[in-house]
């Protein structure tokens, strides 16, 4: 049986995760790829092992906003568990690596055939369910520094390095805010010692202090998540 690093495949019984990576193949991902857009049909499932996901929310006549994150601990394609073909967000590779990729319609087969595919998923969805709904708050009420820290924090667990790629554009593109606003967050948490930053490359420094200096919103998905998925 092949390594599968993703959580919620390794969750599963043993007979379940073979029969599912049977129908999977082992894809990139690469950085900023585009792996569906907003309403049209999901011709696959992702289910990263050493790359991450961006959710995205498409306004018109607005830039895009994200509004939650897919590592390791889930899946790309949730709307597929509900018998739903389409997605509302806009899916963008955010961290670089791999993935499990499996078609949709073997994917149906595999969740109509394994219970125990099917309660994984159902209850990742709720975790989802949580975490975009607690990125709305947190666009809503959160200071941007805030804000910063819990996305940076968000990328790290799933990039599971202390060091990884990003831009201040990119930044101000994902929490919704101009570039400048993410200049002054992100010179703050430097200037703390928090995080370092040269060149696209940014190193977290103080973990337990980025924790201290996001919001609320960081913990409560963890919790949820540590809650619902054992």
């Amino acid at each position: 049986m092949p390594n599968a690093e993703n959580q919620l495949i390794q969750s599963l019984p043993r007979k379940d995760s073979e029969r599912l990576l049977a129908q999977c193949s082992q894809v990139d991902l690469v950085l900023t790829e585009v792996l569906c857009e907003p309403g049209q049909p999901l011709r696959f499932v992702y289910f990263p092992i050493d790359g991450f996901i961006s959710l995205v929310a498409q306004i018109e006549g607005h830039p895009g906003l994200e509004v939650g994150m897919v590592g390791r601990e889930g899946m790309l394609g949730a709307p597929l568990v509900l018998g739903v073909p389409k997605l509302p967000l806009r899916a963008l590779v955010q961290g670089p690596g791999s993935a499990w990729r499996i078609a949709a319609a073997p994917f149906k087969r595999e969740l109509a055939h394994s219970a125990a595919l099917q309660h994984a998923l159902d209850r990742y969805l709720y975790v989802l369910m949580a975490q975009l709904t607690s990125s709305a708050a947190c666009l809503r009420f959160h200071l941007i520094g805030q804000r910063l820290a819990r996305w940076l924090l968000m990328s790290q667990d799933r990039a599971h390095a202390d060091t990884f790629h990003v831009t201040h554009e990119f930044l101000a593109y994902m929490l919704g805010v101009r570039r400048v606003g993410i200049t002054v967050a992100a010179g703050d948490l430097q200037r703390g010692g928090l995080i370092a930053y040269h060149r696209g490359e940014l190193t977290v420094l103080d973990r337990p202090g980025l924790e201290a200096a996001a919001c609320s919103c960081y913990a409560t998905d963890r919790l949820t998540y540590s809650e619902q998925m054992p």
